[in-house]
Parts: structure tokens; sequence; C-alpha cells
């Protein structure tokens, strides 16, 4: 995930973020005024952004000083210019407790803000720090448009203020927010990083033209959603402007593949993560002290295995841990970019000549990969898709709309390959998942659950057939003894052995079985009629979205040969990809599938698929004899995307 978000509360984390933070992670000397301290960081200066400035005064791309952040964040939210208007009242005569509430901005707040940081994928920003300056000019105003289309989406779709009893009313700030930008160049390692670190108020004005607070926790409940509409932006303009394309790769095996730039090497992102593999480091032993802590009596503290919300936790502690202390001296980005390129040809193991001509390779590649994959985007089929991945990957297959937005999001960035798409075809997806393959099991006791946003859904068909995950085993090998021993407290770690020796046992990531599952959907929409009336191109919309990988030529076989050309046989899966499904650096690679096995499962799942058809005439015999439907011409009409609103029907959703 490229977007994080953190609370910034008035008084200690205010001063953190004043220190450091505005300064490019470096430290501020005391008693230094904010821009000269900038000057001397070798970053530039903040810059206000949002639609909500004309309301206090101000204009995008303003400078941001230090007085205004001091009001607006530091002060319980107070106006950015409180002071001027505190002495305008006095000097008409007001007492200084009506001067004081001149500038205030509502109610008086300990959370003043978030603060959302920005960072593009390692390969982006790897361009941007080894090419040359029209590159980087490039790359850095597509960061900035890709930060200004995620706010405005906030402002439109997200952002809430809560006023009434007990926050029972929302409305969504007419006016837009406010933010402050302060752009950042290198990690704590010393090694290219560019980010941005926006710090959002939380004061919004009604339409009545009194100021309230948003309500942060929409804005932690959509930040993957934000996140994915970064990444989709900044790579379709950085790829149009520069020739590119993105390809799927994976990073963790078991979970999702991220979208970088073709033709820019591994070993070059690798060089990036410094931290990542000191914080991997430290997570393993963290691991190990997890699984093997008993309390006083012996008895384990924790579950035998790791589970991804213990993980995540103790991927906090070991970044903590790990935490280098702040840069030394500054450093121009000129001189950044050249050391950051000699450091690079000396200890990341990339040729020099392919680190000198990075754009060159990675165009050549984005050739290759244009010239073989179509941007193939089927509506119903992407809908299926992500139905099927979130309905899987969230415990109990329960799910609301910004799930489904969010994976939709990352399946048209798989698909598009980098190319530019329309502003709303994430909403149809989304429309059409909901309408089609969803049922709306929201039983709403709050005005907030009748939101549209916190409707709760689940999929129409089940997938109780899929292959069940892998069990992890019931206790670590060979730290602790097995379920048949008696319940002595485990066995230390044999003398002399890391914790890299032995493995950590944890609960299996569910990206491997999603994938399958919408694998064995399609199939279904394109062998049955699961969905009435419509012939699936299954082909052309897997094809659209495979890496290039698996779009060679295929090689000469002559034991498949006569399997492919005997005519009327229509394959379930195209073999070509089949066969280089294990030597793909994708996703896919986790799941060792074979012809055989998938032939196995299309069996298996004709007993689903009757199951969907019981289901789906149970639901419309039901709607029909409820609601009258008009009548519809035809059933390719029935299917058309629909935008989110308020349908009549369970099935419709809302």
């Amino acid at each position: 995930m490229t977007v994080d978000i953190r609370i910034v509360r008035a008084g200690q984390m205010y001063r953190y973020y004043l220190r450091e933070t505005v300064v490019g992670d470096g430290r501020r000397p005391a008693r230094t005024p904010l821009r000269v301290a900038q000057e001397q960081a070798g970053v530039p200066v903040g810059r206000w952004m949002g639609r909500g400035l004309a309301a206090l005064g101000l204009a995008p791309g303003e400078e941001v000083t230090e007085a205004q952040l001091r009001n607006l964040f530091g002060e319980r939210g107070r106006h950015p210019h409180a002071d001027r208007i505190e002495a305008d009242r006095l000097a008409q005569g007001a007492s200084p407790a009506e001067a004081y509430r001149a500038g205030a901005l509502g109610r008086r707040v300990t959370v003043t803000g978030v603060d959302l940081v920005f960072r593009p994928q390692p390969s982006i920003y790897l361009l941007w720090a080894f090419e040359d300056e029209e590159t980087r000019r490039v790359i850095e105003a597509a960061h900035e448009r890709a930060i200004v289309r995620v706010l405005e989406w906030i402002e439109d779709e997200v952002a809430v203020i809560r006023y009434g009893t007990d926050g029972n009313y929302r409305v969504r700030p007419p006016g837009g927010l406010v933010a402050a930008r302060f752009r950042h160049y290198e990690a704590r390692s010393g090694r290219p990083l560019l980010h941005d670190h926006v710090l959002l108020s939380v004061k919004g004005q009604r339409l009545d033209g009194k100021w309230g607070s948003i309500h942060t926790t929409a804005l932690h409940e959509n930040t993957v959603a934000a996140s994915a509409l970064y990444n989709e932006l900044v790579a379709a303009e950085v790829c149009e402007e520069l020739g590119l394309a993105t390809e799927p790769r994976t990073v963790t095996p078991g979970r999702r593949p991220v979208m970088e730039i073709a033709g820019v090497p591994h070993g070059l992102i690798r060089w990036t993560a410094q931290r990542s593999d000191q914080i991997a480091s430290c997570l393993s032993e963290l691991e190990h002290e997890y699984v093997t802590a008993v309390d006083d009596d012996g008895e384990p503290k924790y579950l035998p295995v790791v589970s991804e919300r213990a993980r995540a936790k103790l991927n906090q502690i070991a970044a903590r841990k790990t935490r280098p202390p702040k840069k030394g001296k500054a450093r121009s980005l000129a001189q950044l970019r050249a050391d950051w390129k000699a450091s690079a040809i000396r200890t990341s193991g990339v040729p020099a000549d392919v680190i000198s001509s990075l754009l060159e390779y990675a165009r050549a590649a984005a050739a290759a990969i244009r010239a073989r994959v179509a941007a193939v985007v089927d509506i119903a089929l992407a809908a299926v898709d992500v139905t099927a991945t979130v309905f899987v990957m969230n415990n109990g297959g329960r799910f609301h709309r910004r799930h489904l937005l969010a994976e939709a999001r990352r399946h048209l960035a798989l698909v598009l390959r980098g190319r530019r798409r329309d502003p709303g075809l994430d909403g149809q997806v989304v429309a059409a998942a909901i309408t089609a393959h969803c049922v709306d099991i929201s039983e709403p006791t709050t005005v907030r659950g009748l939101e549209a946003g916190y409707r709760l859904y689940t999929a129409r068909w089940a997938l109780s057939d899929l292959p069940a995950r892998r069990r992890p085993p019931a206790a670590p090998d060979p730290e602790r003894r097995s379920s048949t021993d008696s319940g002595e407290p485990p066995a230390p770690r044999p003398p002399g052995q890391d914790a890299g020796e032995w493995e950590i046992p944890r609960i299996p990531l569910q990206y491997d079985r999603a994938v399958l599952a919408g694998a064995v959907v399609r199939e279904q929409l394109r062998t049955t009629t699961v969905v009435r009336g419509r012939a699936y191109d299954v082909v052309a919309h897997q094809q659209a979205a495979m890496p290039e990988q698996l779009l060679a030529p295929e090689p000469a076989d002559p034991e498949h040969d006569d399997q492919d050309d005997k005519p009327g046989r229509h394959e379930a899966l195209d073999l070509t990809a089949l066969r280089a499904l294990r030597d793909s650096r994708t996703d896919v690679e986790a799941l060792d599938l074979t012809a055989e096995r998938l032939r196995h499962l299309q069996d298996a799942f004709t007993a689903a698929a009757d199951r969907a058809h019981t289901t789906m005439d149970h639901y419309t015999r039901r709607d029909d004899a409820e609601m009258p439907q008009p009548g519809r011409p035809d059933d390719q009409q029935a299917l058309r995307p629909q935008e989110p609103g308020p349908h009549r029907g369970r099935e419709a959703g809302h």
C-alpha cells in the first residue's frame, strides 16, 4: 500500500511534525525559522491544497507558514489567520474572549488532522532518481496531480462532517477540505524515496456556514481504495507521458502482486529495500518470541501460529526497533541524485549500462508488452473477478462497497498495464458486481448503517467447493512439541540455530485462493448460464490480465498439438498459459495449477453452478413477487452496469 495514514493531535504529535516532518525528516535546529530550516534541509517549502482554501482566504499553491500551521494544527483547530483576526477584533473594541472565538473554526478539537503519505511505486521513483531532469519533472508532475485527484475523491465521496446528537447527522463538506503538502526526497536509509506528507485538517464547513469536524474513521476505512486510486493514476500518467507499461510482480509469495514499470530490474528495486530487509530480519525474531512465549504456569501466551493481524502488529514493532537515526548533513537534490546513481552502480549488482539507460530499457519492455497485450476491459467479467477476490479475502464473505471499489481499481490497473481509463470505469465495475453477484445482507440499526457506503454484502454464489486452505501446523517444529505431547512448556531453540533456519507457522494467505475462485467462476460463466443470455469472451479477458511472461509464442509441443487442433474441441483454459504458470513471476506461481487439476475443479463446480441457478431463480421469483419490474427488451440490457443508488429490492444492494 502506497498511501499511509496517521492521526495528528495537538500537542506533542503536532510539535513532532513541526520539528521534523516539515523539514524532510531532519532535525530542525532550535529557534530556526521554518523557511530557513527547509532551505538548510534541501526540501521545498510546504504548499496549501484543497477546495476548502477559499473559505479561509488562502489559495492553492500558496506557501505554508509556521504561524498558519500552529493555528490550524497546533491550537486545536483555529483559523490559519487567527492572529490577524483576533487583532482586528480587539482593535474594534471586542473583548479578548470574543476576539478569540472569532478566530476559532467551531469547537476546539484534540485530533486536528491526519497525515496522508503518498509515495509512488519503487520502479517509478527509481526512474525519477536516475534519469534526466525532464523525466524527473514528468514524474513529479504526475505524482502531484495524482495527489490532487485523490484529495478531490476524498472530498466528494469519503469525507463527512458529523453533527447533532451523538453525531447522527452527516454531510459532505460542500466547500471541500484544507491540506498542507510537504515534499521529501529520501528514506531514512538514505536511499531514494519520493514521497509527500499531506497534513489534512479535520475542519470542514457545513451548508449553514458553521464549522465542524470530519469523521476520521471514514478516512481510515477508505485508505486502501485511496491507495489503489493513487497508484493507478500515477502509473497511467507516467506510462503515457514516457511511453512505458506496467507488469505485475510478486513481492511476497501468496500475496497480491504489485504493478511496477516493466523493464526496471527487480535487483534495483531490492537495492532500495534496505529498510525492508532490516525489518524482515527483526520480524523473524519477534515471531519466534511470539509463538514460544509462555506465562508463569508454562502455558502458551498466544496462538501457536502467527495470524495476519498479529504479524501486522509485530511488523510495526520491528519497524520501530530498527528505525535508523535522523539523516546528517543536508544535500541538494542534484547531489542526492548523483550519489544515488553512484551507489546503485557499486552495490546493487545491476550492470552500470542498465542503470545509465534505465528509461530506454523500460521503453523497450513496454513496446513488447503493448504489442502483445490489448487493453480489453470487460465490465461483466471484471465484476466477477472483483467479487470473487473480495468474497474470499474477507472473513465470513461479508464486505462493503469500499472493498469492491479498491479491488476494482487494482483489477483495472492489472488489465490496462499503464493505459489511461475513463474516470468512472471503476464505479461501473462496482455497480455491476453489486447488481449481478452480491446480496445485501444489511440489518441497519443506526443512521450510519442506512448509508450506501456502509451496506453489507455477500456473494450470491457459494464457493464452498474450492480447495480448502492448507491448515497451519498445530505447533512449530522443532520449537514446540507435537499435539500428542503433554502440556509441558516448549523446548528452547537449539543452540546456534538462527531464527531464519526454522519455519514460523503462519496462517496461509488467502489471495492465491481468491485468484483461483475468480478463475473457477469465470469458467462457469463460460460453460454454463449462471448469468443469462451473455456470451463472455473469457479468453480475451484472461489474456489482457495475464503478465507478459504468459504471452510468449507457444513452443512446439507434440504432446498437446493434437489436442489443440482437434475440431470442435473447446478447452476450459488456454493451455499456453497453463504451461507457463509455473514459470511466471506473478501471483499465480503460488497456485501450482495444472491442466488436470483445473479439469477436475471444473467437474467439481458443476454442482456449484446448479446451486447458483437455484439461488438466482429463488431471488428472481421473490423480487418479481414483491416488486413488479418493467419488462426488458433483452437479457443483455439486464446486465448493463448501473450507478449505485437507491435501488429497490434485496439483490440491488441498497
